[in-house]
């Protein structure tokens, strides 16, 4: 999956991993850089969202899936 950062340094999180992780309008996600890389974490203490990421995971096992198949890997046990 990719996502293309717009004029304002804004992005669109894939569909799968929003639903999968709960993320919605107002959602709280703390950044971090690891080299390289950007690390999104959803803010722990937001319990609507955590709540809502465990219904709904369209087709993925578990949110690790869900994320795992964002980062191209095919599960979460590689």
């Amino acid at each position: 999956m990719e996502a293309t950062v717009a004029e304002r340094g804004q992005i669109t999180l894939p569909k799968a991993v929003r639903d999968a992780l709960g993320l919605t309008k107002g959602t709280l996600l703390k950044v971090e850089l690891d080299g390289s890389r950007i690390i999104l974490r959803k803010n722990v203490d937001d319990a609507i969202s955590r709540a809502r990421g465990k219904f709904k995971l369209d087709g993925f096992d578990s949110a690790d899936d869900a994320v795992h198949s964002a980062r191209g890997h095919s599960s979460s046990h590689d």
